[in-house]
């Protein structure tokens, strides 16, 4: 209903009424009033909406933000876990060749996320009679730095118990993990996963070339 109607219903005009009241000049006067109230309604809903608008910016770029560092730390947990099986799998030997294969292969898994940046490392391992762990060889790919042979390499103590006089693969994936905005994460966030297996034939894995 019209601002002029509904005063107009409210006070029930009447001719009598509009000539001593002058109520034309009243009903002006009030429809003003409501016109403004309406728009300081509109005007407060406006400001309640700016108020709670970057709260829900933030929550959704933190859901997405948040969903997609998930994703890329599964994704380096996976890579890092299939390099070190395929590499474990080997009898006794695994040449250069066979090992650049095993490397791009787990890189696929990055997909559809980009490679660049994606770190490997895989290392042998022996580890003596006293539960003294060193490297027995290790190989880096794509900028990943190899251990030094006859490095000592801390492994889990539940591992050395295990795996005395023998070897173990160690294998590890580093990946940068840059946010789209930083308003959830304010910088680049360093991923790294690390795995270990046992030779599955039980021998010494030797690193030759080939």
């Amino acid at each position: 209903m019209a601002p002029d109607c509904l005063v107009r219903f409210v006070f029930g005009a009447t001719s009598h009424f509009d000539k001593v009241m002058g109520v034309d000049m009243i009903i002006s006067k009030i429809s003003r009033v409501i016109k403004r109230f309406a728009g300081e309604h509109e005007g407060a809903t406006a400001v309640e909406f700016a108020l709670i608008m970057p709260l829900l910016l933030l929550l959704y770029l933190g859901t997405v933000e948040g969903s997609r560092a998930i994703s890329y730390d599964r994704r380096l947990t996976t890579i890092a876990a299939s390099l070190g099986d395929l590499v474990a799998r080997s009898d006794t030997t695994i040449t250069q060749t066979n090992l650049s294969d095993y490397f791009l292969a787990a890189e696929a898994i990055i997909t559809p996320y980009a490679a660049v940046g994606l770190k490997q490392v895989v290392t042998s391992v022996f580890v003596d009679a006293a539960g003294a762990a060193t490297v027995s060889w290790s190989q880096g790919y794509n900028g990943g730095v190899a251990h030094n042979v006859d490095d000592v390499y801390v492994l889990p103590t539940e591992l050395t118990s295990i795996a005395l006089n023998g070897y173990v693969v160690v294998s590890e994936a580093f990946m940068t993990y840059d946010p789209i905005t930083t308003y959830v994460f304010p910088s680049s966030l360093q991923l790294y996963k690390e795995y270990f297996h046992l030779p599955r034939f039980g021998e010494e894995i030797q690193l030759v070339a080939g």
